[in-house]
């Protein structure tokens, strides 16, 4: 990636309260100087970074700040916006009462960037089960985002915004073409149309984001070998390569189906920028084997800059110190990066 940073800070989510959120925030704003991060505020409640900063006998001075100030206050304090809604944040302990802070922190962030108070937005990671007990209607943080990208300005093609998860390591970016269904549904899901308009955002993405003049992409196939011709199904010749064709014919630098198994050495890697995957595992895994603690998500396809750490909410260690910041820093680092586009 092309190194750029904004004048701006990145705002960060409170994510749920009960877990390791506040932790890796308290961490990663302690290590800010070695790791060489960029103004960052968090939005949620002053309070919960206290109590979690003397539970984890962390010396972290809280300044309750508003975004305009936050770069000012950051080398001496971590930033926090307060939304005006106290929080239990029991680590470890799921309070349904926090869920409304937790959904009014994402939309905050959302705010502050469509207001140029922030560069970008970094989201702790959410507990869904606990937001769905409370009426939350998406299945997760990016569509959430996709749904609020709709008060922004009209997309270039003015049909949608159309959010796109990309896991970026170190050494490897994955696309999953299909996301958080089951193995046999994202079968059934699979369509030439969907691979084509998810290649056309990750190609332009990367362009614009990330500093790529000619993007390469590989397409994986969905059955062993590629499908070996259509001995082991018959998506990766009707569905996948159909796709494959018309981007080319797009002018696109793509190539596939690929057989899974033989994509993601070290000597294929080194042929191409992203690799979009058929499901969800076939892109996380290969990606977490590789740099589990510096995997970032990326959502692509929105207005503004959106990165979170690759992890859950982890409530079994939340208020243990045991929580590693590292995954929140490389997000934080990147979305600074991207902020400046």
């Amino acid at each position: 990636m092309r190194a750029r940073r904004s004048m701006l800070p990145s705002a960060l989510t409170m994510g749920e309260p009960a877990g390791v959120g506040p932790d890796v925030t308290l961490a990663a704003w302690m290590r800010r100087a070695e790791a060489g991060l960029s103004p960052f505020y968090v939005i949620g409640d002053p309070l919960l970074y206290a109590r979690r900063a003397e539970r984890l006998g962390l010396r972290v001075p809280i300044a309750a700040a508003t975004a305009e100030a936050a770069a000012e206050l950051f080398a001496e304090a971590l930033p926090v916006v307060d939304l005006g809604r106290a929080v239990a944040g029991d680590p470890g302990r799921l309070d349904d009462g926090d869920a409304g802070a937790v959904v009014a922190s994402i939309e905050r962030a959302v705010a502050d960037v469509r207001a140029g108070r922030a560069a970008a937005v970094v989201t702790n990671p959410i507990h869904k089960h606990a937001l769905y007990r409370a009426g939350f209607t998406h299945p997760g943080h990016t569509e959430f985002l996709g749904a609020l990208a709709a008060d922004f300005a009209a997309p270039p093609d003015g049909v949608a915004w159309r959010p796109i998860m990309m896991l970026a390591g170190p050494d490897l970016r994955t696309v999953p073409v299909t996301v958080h269904v089951s193995l046999a549904q994202a079968a059934r899901d699979l369509s030439a149309e969907t691979i084509v308009a998810t290649a056309r955002i990750v190609a332009a993405d990367l362009v614009s984001r990330f500093g790529l003049p000619s993007p390469r992409l590989v397409v994986a196939g969905l059955n062993p070998h590629a499908g070996e011709d259509g001995a082991m199904g018959r998506e990766d010749l009707e569905v996948i390569a159909p796709a494959v064709a018309q981007l080319r014919a797009e002018g696109l630098d793509v190539r596939g189906p690929l057989p899974a198994d033989t994509l993601f050495h070290a000597r294929a890697r080194a042929t191409y920028d992203a690799a979009l995957c058929m499901y969800h595992d076939q892109a996380l895994i290969p990606v977490k084997t590789l740099a589990f603690d510096e995997t970032v998500n990326v959502t692509l396809g929105l207005p503004f800059v959106r990165t979170s750490p690759d992890h859950g909410t982890a409530l079994d260690i939340a208020g243990s110190g045991r929580a590693l910041p590292d995954s929140l820093m490389a997000a934080l680092k990147m979305a600074a990066e991207m902020g400046g586009a």
